[in-house]
């Protein structure tokens, strides 16, 4: 068995990502599952492009991407992604949709395929503060999610997928009056999922 984890890199005014800095930390091997652990881009296009690659040569049997949301003060597991890319603040390319399709011949949303309520009462359990989430917003972190559901459904793929949003790191809430988490406690949260997902 394979677990594909993403993580994205840093974007914004960020000089890190703390998605990518707890992937970075997850052992090559879970529970005797072999651990494939990729940098995406913070592009539209990247995203569109990559994710569809990685699923399709790995061929993992479960799919977690994570991202940064700055400000949310716990690990919140995703419940939905939808088909738009809608942005007020340009990707590392430049780029800034307006209420665009991520893929045009797609449906209009797709649910995640975790068991996202188990990973949160896990997570929990081991003392990590987590939540559901209703959205994943229209950036690109939602556009990762949607693009590796799809991915599946479309080549009708035996594998589970979702995104987990991730805090600031302690080191970002330094000069900033925002909720932080320690990177090792996103790593384990991180790990937990998997394990749960498994």
């Amino acid at each position: 068995m394979k677990v594909l984890v993403t993580g994205f890199e840093p974007f914004g005014n960020e000089k890190v990502n703390p998605s990518w800095e707890a992937v970075k930390l997850l052992p090559d091997e879970i529970e005797g599952v072999t651990v494939v652990k990729r940098l995406l881009p913070v592009t539209f296009n990247g995203v569109r492009r990559i994710l569809p690659e990685l699923i399709l040569k790995e061929k993992p049997n479960v799919v977690i991407s994570t991202g940064l949301a700055g400000g949310r003060p716990t690990i919140t597991v995703e419940r939905v992604a939808i088909n738009i890319m809608d942005s007020t603040m340009p990707d590392n390319e430049g780029y800034k949709p307006e209420d665009e399709p991520i893929f045009e011949d797609a449906p209009t949303a797709y649910f995640s395929t975790l068991p996202i309520k188990k990973i949160v009462r896990a997570l929990r359990e081991n003392g990590i503060p987590a939540l559901v989430s209703n959205t994943a917003g229209t950036y690109v972190c939602n556009t990762a999610m949607f693009t590796a559901l799809h991915t599946i459904a479309k080549h009708g793929l035996n594998a589970k997928a979702g995104f987990i949003h991730v805090p600031y790191s302690h080191k970002q809430a330094l000069d900033k009056p925002r909720p932080s988490m320690a990177l090792e406690t996103i790593a384990k949260a991180i790990e937990i999922a998997i394990k749960v997902s498994l």
